[in-house]
This record gives C-alpha cells, sequence and structure tokens, in this order.
C-alpha cells in the first residue's frame, strides 16, 4: 500500500534505522537520528542501486513521487538515473566552463552504461590518473593537439605505451562527443595519427625447459586448491587449447565413445578436435560427480550455472609462485608447441592442426579438422605420458635426456 502524509508524519525514529515502503520502488528511510529521508530502490545492468531523492518535510511524499517518476522515466531510455546525478553534481564542482573533465566525465555517463565493468574501470583509471591531471580543467576548446601529445609523452615514458594508446582513443571519443553536443569544433587527437610509440608485440610467458615443466606439473599435483581448478590446470597442459576453450567447455562437446573433445575453436570458429588420452579420460571421469549435473566442465565456484572465471588459472598459477613474467594460462600452449617439435620431434603440421591454427596444405587450402587425426591421437598420448615422465623425474630428482625424453 502506498504511503499517506499522516504515515510520513507520525513515523518516529527507533534504536535503527528502517523503512517504510512506498510504491513503485520508492521508500522513507527513517534514521535513528530521526531523519526522513527518500529513496528509491532500482536495478541497473543487473545490480541494485538507490537513489536519494531527497529529506523529508523539505521534500513532500507529492514531490518526492513526481521526482522518482522522472527518475524511472530515465530507467526506461537505459540512463541510470543516480549515475546521471553524481555525474552533473561534480560538473557543478568544476571551475572551467566546458573543461575536459566535465566533458569527460558527461561523456563517460552518457555512453559506457553498456560496457562491461572492466571496460569502464579501465577507462576510468585512464581518465583519472592520465589524463585529468594534465587536460582536466582546459576548456576543451582550447586544447591543442600538442597539449593532449604532451599528456600521452609522459605515459610513454612510463613504458606505458599501449595505455598511452588507449588514453588517446579515449580522449579522442570525448572530443568527438563534445562536437556534437556543440562545445568543441575539432577532435585534436585525430592529428597524433602515428605520433605515438607501436606497442611492441608481447608473448604470453611459458615454461619451456624440461626440467622445470616437470617442476610444474608436480606443483599442479600439490596444489591445495579446489579439484576444479586443478583439474583444470591438469587439462590446460594435457590439452593445450586456447583459455576460453577450456573455460567455456561443456559436457556435451565431449564425444565419450570417440574418445574425443568437438568444440568451435575460439580464434578460427573453425570445427576443432582434441583427442583424449587416457589421463584426460580419468580427469574427466573424476569431474563428473562435481559438475556432471552442469552444462560446464569446469563451472564457476560462484555457481555451476556459468563457467570458470577468466581469471581462475592464472589466479592458481600466482598461488603455485608462478609470477605473470614465468607462466600464464595461454603458455600452455607455447609449451607443448616447443616441447612437442624440439624434444619429442614431432612434424610441425601436426602440432599447428591441434593447436587448432590456420594451417594449409602445400595447394594453399586450410586442413579439414580431421586431418593427422589418427598421427594427433598418438601424439597427444605420448605428451601425456611425457609429462608424467618429467614429473616423476622432478619427484626424484633425475634429469631426463632432453632429447630423447
Amino acid at each position: 500500500m502506498p504511503l499517506t502524509v499522516l504515515q510520513v508524519d507520525k513515523a518516529k525514529p527507533k534504536e535503527k534505522d528502517y523503512k517504510l515502503s512506498d510504491e513503485r520502488g520508492m521508500f522513507l528511510l527513517v534514521t535513528k537520528s530521526g531523519g526522513k529521508l527518500w529513496r528509491l530502490k532500482y536495478r541497473f545492468d543487473g545490480r541494485e542501486k538507490a537513489l536519494a531523492i531527497g529529506a523529508y518535510p523539505d521534500l513532500s511524499l507529492k514531490d518526492a513521487r513526481e521526482i522518482r517518476d522522472k527518475a524511472r522515466n530515465k530507467l526506461a531510455k537505459g540512463i541510470d538515473p543516480s549515475a546521471e546525478k553524481q555525474a552533473k553534481k561534480l560538473s557543478s564542482t568544476l571551475s572551467a566552463e566546458n573543461s575536459f573533465e566535465l566533458i569527460a566525465r558527461e561523456w563517460f555517463a552518457a555512453r559506457m552504461a553498456e560496457k562491461s565493468a572492466t571496460h569502464q574501470a579501465r577507462t576510468q583509471s585512464i581518465l583519472n590518473t592520465y589524463l585529468f591531471p594534465f587536460i582536466g580543467r582546459k576548456p576543451i576548446q582550447d586544447i591543442t593537439p600538442l597539449m593532449l601529445l604532451d599528456a600521452l609523452r609522459k605515459m610513454e615514458a612510463k613504458g606505458i605505451v599501449e595505455t598511452a594508446r588507449r588514453a588517446k582513443q579515449t580522449a579522442s571519443q570525448v572530443f568527438r562527443y563534445a562536437i556534437i553536443t556543440g562545445r568543441a569544433e575539432h577532435d585534436p587527437a585525430a592529428d597524433l595519427k602515428g605520433a605515438l610509440q607501436i606497442p611492441k608485440k608481447r608473448h604470453f610467458a611459458a615454461i619451456t625447459e624440461p626440467k622445470q615443466v616437470g617442476g610444474l606439473m608436480l606443483a599442479i599435483d600439490s596444489y591445495h586448491g579446489s579439484y576444479t581448478v586443478q583439474a583444470a590446470l591438469k587439462c590446460s597442459a594435457l590439452w593445450f587449447c586456447r583459455p576460453g576453450e577450456l573455460r567455456a567447455l561443456e559436457w556435451a562437446n565431449v564425444n565419450w565413445d570417440e574418445k574425443r573433445i568437438e568444440i568451435i575453436a575460439e580464434k578460427t570458429h573453425q570445427q576443432h578436435i582434441i583427442p583424449l588420452c587416457t589421463q584426460a579420460i580419468e580427469l574427466l571421469e573424476s569431474m563428473q560427480p562435481i559438475s556432471g549435473h552442469s552444462k560446464y566442465v569446469f563451472p564457476s565456484n560462484r555457481g555451476m550455472g556459468r563457467p570458470m572465471s577468466e581469471n581462475t588459472v592464472r589466479v592458481a598459477l600466482r598461488t603455485m609462485g608462478y609470477g605473470n613474467d614465468d607462466m600464464t594460462a595461454h603458455g600452455f600452449r607455447a609449451m607443448a608447441r616447443n616441447l612437442l617439435d624440439e624434444v619429442l620431434n614431432y612434424r610441425v603440421e601436426w602440432i599447428e592442426q591441434q593447436l587448432a591454427h590456420s594451417v594449409k596444405d602445400a595447394n594453399g587450402r586450410a586442413y579439414n579438422r580431421t586431418k593427422h587425426l589418427l598421427q594427433r591421437f598418438e601424439m597427444m598420448q605420448r605428451w601425456a605420458d611425457y609429462l608424467d615422465e618429467l614429473k616423476a623425474a622432478a619427484l626424484t630428482g633425475n634429469v631426463i635426456n632432453a632429447k630423447f625424453g
């Protein structure tokens, strides 16, 4: 039932704050100190939020409902009223008229609501850390290409070349927003084409020395986290598929009769087959009591309805003592690529096919998913046995011959 003015007037403070519900998400928060505050409860982007509407009796019940209705109208249009209110409040405190910071915050509230939380956080960090301190309070119309370049050069001097590139892209989006809203005529970031350093392509850190691989496999065996994560680590080494393919693996992808996994490769979008060695089959069988009722082989620890987080394997490696410069989830691919070629002497095209790379034959045609399948079955079993041999050698302190295993 909606509140009445009499109920609001007679609401008395108690030992703890409490709420009196009105309608359409609005409620009156009665504080233990005697305050009466109007609030609107709503959901935006899957999260529950609250909008501070005002205080009673400065804001009457009727006026509070009018503000509530306006806020709900904005929600219907995909606008977060709380974020908009915060942006307006902050912009009013900025001294410079049409400053870069004011317009950037307005742009963020208007354009970033539908982006992922990770993307939002990264963009906010770039604005707050690298752009606002240098050009934030300058009128956006007065910012020249050299002013922006000076801010970006400071980032390059710190070695964060890729972040500098992203900062230039973010600044350009703010300038273009200012143009379409009539507060700027030019995007100075567009004049900086080719001015920044080109980021060097970074390879994923990987362990490729046999003795160290044995130590890694031994560390995985001794991992003290959940069994699901341990199994994912072991399968990362056995299958050397892309991390996203392992995380999203579904039980429906496991062909028990043919002893293989059948998926769509993440990068090439082509059908891909992962032959299952005996060790992998045992691991999958051990996972069935744990996740067999889930869609995913390796579900999230936050719920069986979603796959394992993209950071799970990375965090597990860190827990085991392997830093970012030592080993990554993607590094299992380089590990297998090197050792299968240089130590176990398998043909490169078989390895590349198993890595789900876009391998082509002498006539320029892409190999089909079943190409060299029998050879790949034998290779994957030998690879699993070799990992076991390296682990046993690490356990006993023996050294396996680098060329013959």
